[in-house]
């Protein structure tokens, strides 16, 4: 097995905070949608652009929207056929205009 490389005590420290501004600023985009700012529309445009938004997974972006909770999130998910794990800059045409054809 490989052995991971070793870095610093600095440069795992600014990774760590990193990481953290990585997490608030997905946050944020997640209350603007839960608030209703943000469409989902725009998210999946953001999503082939911006890497910050397409490493969001598909349920949290779902869960994050008004009226949607992670069963019905996951049903969704299940009859368009996007797994569990995926990101929004994974999704293909076809999956995203499902998704914005049943949420409206």
């Amino acid at each position: 097995m490989a052995t991971p490389p070793q870095i610093t005590k600095e440069q795992r420290q600014a990774a760590l905070v990193r990481a953290q501004e990585v997490r608030g600023q997905r946050a944020e985009i997640k209350a603007q949608m839960k608030k209703g700012d943000l469409r989902l529309s725009a998210l999946l445009e953001r999503a082939g652009t911006e890497d910050l938004v397409g490493k969001i997974r598909v349920l949290n972006a779902l869960e994050s929207l008004p009226g949607f909770g992670r069963v019905k999130a996951r049903a969704l998910m299940d009859q368009i056929g996007i797994k569990d794990t995926r990101r929004l800059q994974g999704l293909g045409d076809r999956q995203k205009a499902e998704l914005l054809s049943r949420i409206g």
